[in-house]
């Protein structure tokens, strides 16, 4: 068939103009009607084949007012984004909550406040450069290449007059910065970048690491198969003593999940014992967690509860505590959950067969999984983080080195490995990788499962997900001032040395957020102001985005998040820095331990199966836990959490960075640079968007 032929019609159709397209200019019913594209108005010579080519003024017109049509739905748009974010803003504002009025919160007030002022500083000092930058613009001060400046700068030191005292102020000013400042913020950013690419590097060796397990097919295989129940009492199972411990502290929303869920773990009833360690000091929570005990007691369950008075050394106090019981030396191995965890009724019959004739085993891992991994944005951005970090950190550690840090739940311990390891100590809050890196230094190896899940909570309130990730980065400074004489003096090979403090501790948990904080938060707007130091597009962009697709990798539905989840990282260094230096230094803040809140989010299936696997036979005077109690208590929380008023908070840090990011990017974009203004941008409405607390739950 011919190609089509375009021909501009007179007419109108509804008052549009339109284009009337023929596949045959001699066969006339094939005529259809199309809307004209604006391509075809700003190309009428390409259209225009009948009787001539010729320009219209009506087509112009047309032109025009689509263009107008589009702008005026953009402005429309970005205008009423803008009123909406002013009315957060002020209803942020007076609620009058901030994270500066917050007494809970983990962090030492006096560090807190000179964090803050050393950015409230560099904001204040950026809009006045800002200010004094686009005055210069105006009366002619703008350089398109260094080449320009610095011609212009050799005849401002050769006598050459200027115009006005405005002239004079910024020919110094320029002087200054080429002087004095751009060398050592070069030399600073030059520095970052190439911790950078160290960590990326690490990361990308890590990558191709899994990819090759995943390749090969490589896992840890025990030497015997899924156990057998059966045969449990008999002489061809492999049913070990063992100890199931649940610490938990004023979590009222889990405690029945959790419990319930370790009730049914399938193992011989004759050597399997519960300890649910409560340091609970809320007298209503004891006594809901005592009760729950004593159901699962009446229902054939070995289970027992212990309240401490005193919390002091929290999690790893509690642990310590139970260790000391008189009974403990009858079993061979524990087991550690969290109050929020809920493992599946196998989970014993996969991990503890591992140990069978493996002498050197201390510790057997198990991957985490979610039950709110969808339930908003925060949650699935810590979907990424810990995806990447349970599928290629973890199991790479495991299969190559033996050794990774204990996740502090969903672990078997060998209990001989523990006592002769120290066993749990109460000088950091992070006792899980203090104790699996004194039992690295003692010659025991570990072993990672990625194909046994435990379900577990992510936090969904920022709030709560910054506590937690300010304890998690300030408790490996901690550990590291304490451990490293320990490692140096240890008997373990040179190479295994180096990995743990250069590899384990000071890439992963020093330099990470060191650098992220650094380089994207204070150097990149610095370079804005002081462009003669310069950051390459590689750096800002490219290396960046290649990193953050590694990342996801782990997780691919997370693919769609891969900007947001590249922009949160750079957000959360300010937290992870905060908390590394308060770790290194042995700040205040360090030593707090806050408990991560948690929403007790269980499905009813999970409810049902927990029930349906419940044992059915009743002791005298049981009350037998069933899905319409635990149901209607469900319900009733929910009513009575629904009638509590909930508020936002105010991040001040965060808010003085997206001003400081805002404020670079409106300077960038009087040296018209594209990629830096774009990133600095998008980057300072993350702060924003952080700042008023508007990612993930409000909370109480």
């Amino acid at each position: 068939m011919a190609p089509s032929l375009y021909w501009w019609a007179k007419e109108t159709h509804r008052g549009t103009p339109v284009v009337v397209k023929m596949d045959n200019p001699n066969n006339w019913s094939m005529v259809e009607l199309e809307s004209p594209t604006e391509e075809d108005f700003m190309y009428p010579n390409d259209a225009v084949q009948k009787g001539g080519r010729n320009k219209n003024a009506k087509q112009l017109t047309w032109v025009l007012l689509l263009k107008a049509h589009k702008a005026a739905g953009c402005l429309t748009s970005i205008a009423a984004a803008f009123f909406s974010l002013a009315a957060i803003v002020r209803r942020r504002v007076a609620s009058g909550r901030t994270d500066s009025t917050d007494t809970s919160t983990a962090e030492n007030p006096a560090v807190k406040s000179r964090f803050y002022t050393c950015i409230k500083i560099f904001l204040w000092l950026s809009l006045l450069l800002l200010g004094f930058e686009i005055a210069a613009y105006f009366k002619g001060w703008h350089f398109k290449t260094p080449d320009l400046q610095l011609k212009y700068l050799y005849t401002l030191t050769n006598g050459i007059t200027v115009r006005d005292l405005f002239d004079s102020v910024y020919s110094r000013w320029v002087l200054i910065r080429v002087e004095y400042l751009a060398p050592p913020l070069q030399f600073l950013a030059n520095v970052c970048i190439l911790l950078f690419l160290v960590q990326s590097l690490d990361r990308l060796v890590l990558c191709l690491g899994c990819f090759w397990i995943k390749f090969r097919n490589v896992k840890p295989v025990a030497k015997q198969g899924l156990l057998d129940l059966e045969s449990g009492d008999g002489g061809d199972g492999y049913f070990p003593m063992v100890l199931v411990q649940i610490p938990m502290c004023n979590e009222k929303e889990v405690y029945q999940q959790s419990i319930a869920a370790v009730c049914n773990l399938e193992w011989p009833k004759g050597k399997l014992l519960i300890q649910v360690l409560d340091d609970s000091d809320d007298p209503t929570t004891q006594y809901l967690i005592k009760e729950e005990v004593l159901k699962w007691q009446q229902n054939g369950a070995n289970i027992i509860y212990r309240h401490r008075v005193n919390r002091e050394g929290y999690k790893a106090g509690n642990l310590k505590s139970a260790m000391n019981c008189s009974y403990v030396k009858d079993y061979e191995f524990v087991v550690i959950f969290d109050a929020d965890f809920q493992p599946n009724p196998d989970f014993l019959q996969r991990t503890v067969p591992h140990f069978k004739d493996n002498e050197e085993l201390g510790l057997v891992q198990a991957r985490w999984s979610f039950v709110n991994k969808d339930e908003n944005l925060l949650t699935r951005l810590q979907l990424i983080n810990l995806a990447f970090h349970f599928e290629v950190e973890q199991q790479v550690n495991g299969i190559f080195l033996n050794f990774f840090g204990f996740n502090g739940t969903a672990g078997v311990w060998r209990i001989k490995a523990l006592e002769e390891s120290g066993g749990w100590l109460e000088r950091t809050t992070v006792e899980d990788m203090d104790i699996a890196v004194r039992a690295h230094l003692h010659g025991w190896k570990f072993i990672f499962l990625n194909d046994v899940e435990c379900q577990c909570e992510l936090p969904e309130s920022y709030e709560a997900y910054r506590k937690q990730q300010h304890r998690w980065h300030s408790g490996p400074m901690q550990l590291f001032r304490l451990c490293l004489p320990a490692i140096i003096q240890s008997k373990i090979s040179i190479w295994k040395k180096g990995n743990i403090i250069f590899l384990f501790f000071l890439l992963r948990k020093l330099i990470l957020p060191f650098y992220s904080f650094t380089l994207f938060c204070i150097i990149l707007p610095m370079t804005m102001f002081i462009p003669e130091a310069t950051l390459p597009s590689w750096v800002v962009c490219y290396v960046p985005a290649t990193m953050s697709f590694l990342s996801i990798l782990p997780a691919p539905k997370s693919f769609p998040f891969i900007v947001p989840y590249l922009l949160f990282e750079n957000t959360m260094s300010v937290t992870k820095f905060n908390a590394m230096i308060s770790g290194l230094f042995q700040l205040g803040s360090a030593y707090e331990w806050v408990v991560t809140k948690k929403s007790g989010r269980s499905s009813e299936g999970d409810l049902v199966s927990l029930v349906e696997k419940q044992p059915k036979q009743h002791q005298r005077g049981s009350s037998e836990p069933n899905l319409e109690e635990m149901r209607e208590e469900i319900i009733q929380k929910e009513k009575r959490e629904s009638k509590k008023k909930k508020h936002n908070r105010i991040y001040t840090k965060e808010l003085a960075l997206a001003f400081l990011l805002l404020t670079a990017a409106a300077r960038s974009l009087l040296s018209a640079q594209g990629i830096h203004f774009y990133f600095l941008l998008f980057q300072g409405v993350s702060f924003l968007l952080v700042g008023l607390d508007l990612i993930g739950e409000q909370v109480e």
